[in-house]
């Protein structure tokens, strides 16, 4: 089904044609040629009404839609980003809910230190698994609640996430674009690259062009909710009861680096067949090495502008590749004899950079080797990553017992939404 901006490109486009069927009545004095055009002109607006009704109907499907996104958002535990504040310069209603994360915190805490048996724990706090697992469970893939299936409170999936960027820049968003659904419903993004684009001259008097040359071309990328999930950590009950064990600290480490690596290799080299299309993958081809084994300065350089210069401006435009890459290009010479990488100073700030822009270490980018794309160069925003909901932990008490099993499990998909905005070079 077409999207609601191709839609509106069609109508754009029949009225176009409309109206030139409808000066060519009035400039045509055959009666006959002008039956002919009134009969096409009257086609063209049948498809016209036809159109209108569609694009009314999506119209009101996506505002449905956008509806029912928001009710969903509304009812999941969120942070306290509030427009409205009280007396004492602090956002209405804080208070309440950060007393509710934390008492779904405590709940949760609790259910993992019963050796993750919900029979185990008081009503309420049953009760307030339950409103929390109900509120994301919608949305995301896991088993049911007496089969341990929670959400994690918000400041231990804060912490789960922040370990998976450590261990892999494409789930970083300050690197790529990373947006959260409380869905996992695939959506569509329009793309459009108009960087060619550009106006020209207008003589006094002279009519604009209206050839069909300026349109706006769009194209269309598709994010689907990917499920990634960790094999199973067993724990002994013995550190499960204990009060002095940090629990969350634990699971933030064991199950977020095992996401992490994951996800970061999916988003980084995935083919987009039931998986994420990654960043490698996306990337068009910027510059060939001479070499299969070596890359030269010059290399670089080249592929560096075969960027265009509007994406090489990007907040976001940098070079990534391997740590084993790294070490090569540390050691690449300008024709004076200066290095091309520069050192950064952890002072101020200021990152390492390389020819002027700076670079990201990411181990999943193939290493420097015969045919494979070794360096990626570009505005690494135009790749969205879409995450679905918080991360959830699954727990079983029979298979493992006397220890406990947890595992944990992500929704989520990447995408380049514009493929000349990052390049890669390829070895020969």
């Amino acid at each position: 089904m077409p999207t609601l901006t191709e839609l509106h490109d069609q109508r754009g486009q029949l009225v176009t044609e409309a109206r030139s069927a409808l000066d060519e009545i009035t400039a045509n004095t055959d009666d006959s040629r002008a039956t002919e055009l009134e009969q096409r002109h009257d086609a063209i607006m049948a498809k016209l009404d036809k159109l209108d009704k569609t694009i009314a109907r999506e119209a009101r499907q996506a505002e449905i839609e956008k509806q029912e996104e928001e009710r969903r958002y509304r009812q999941r535990p969120h942070g306290d980003d509030v427009e409205t504040r009280g007396s004492d310069g602090e956002p209405a209603g804080s208070s309440a809910r950060e007393k509710a994360q934390a008492e779904y915190r405590a709940a949760f805490d609790a259910f993992c230190r019963a050796g993750c048996d919900p029979t185990a724990l008081e009503p309420e706090q049953r009760a307030l698994l339950r409103r929390g697992y109900d509120a994301e469970i919608r949305t995301q893939i896991a088993g049911t609640a007496a089969a341990g299936g929670y959400t994690v409170p918000r400041e231990l999936a804060d912490e789960i996430v922040r370990v998976m960027k450590d261990w892999g820049p494409m789930y970083d968003e300050d690197i790529c674009r990373v947006i959260t659904t409380s869905s996992g419903n695939e959506f569509d993004v329009p793309t459009n690259d108009d960087t060619a684009g550009s106006a020209s001259a207008l003589g006094e008097g002279a009519d604009l062009t209206d050839d069909g040359s300026g349109d706006a071309v769009f194209g269309q990328a598709r994010l689907d909710a990917f499920v990634d999930a960790t094999p199973w950590v067993k724990l002994s009950f013995e550190l499960m009861q204990d009060s002095l064990f940090d629990l969350e600290e634990f699971l933030a480490d064991a199950l977020g680096q095992r996401l992490g690596r994951k996800a970061n290799a999916r988003l980084t080299t995935g083919t987009g067949n039931s998986q994420p299309n990654g960043i490698v993958t996306a990337s068009g081809l910027g510059k060939t090495a001479a070499s299969a084994l070596a890359i030269a300065g010059d290399e670089l350089i080249d592929l560096q502008h075969s960027v265009n210069a509007a994406y090489r401006r990007s907040p976001k435009c940098r070079w990534m590749f391997a740590d084993s890459t790294l070490a090569t290009v540390r050691k690449l010479k300008d024709g004076q004899g200066n290095y091309l990488w520069a050192m950064g100073d952890i002072r101020v700030g200021a990152p390492a950079m390389l020819l002027d822009k700076p670079y990201s270490v990411n181990d999943d980018v193939p290493p420097i080797a015969t045919g494979n794309r070794a360096i990626l160069f570009g505005d690494f925003s135009r790749y969205w990553v879409r995450k679905v909901g918080n991360p959830l932990i699954g727990t079983v008490r029979e298979r493992f017992w006397p220890k406990v099993g947890l595992a944990g499990l992500i929704r989520y998909d990447g995408e380049l939404v514009d493929p000349s905005a990052v390049k890669h070079l390829k070895l020969a």
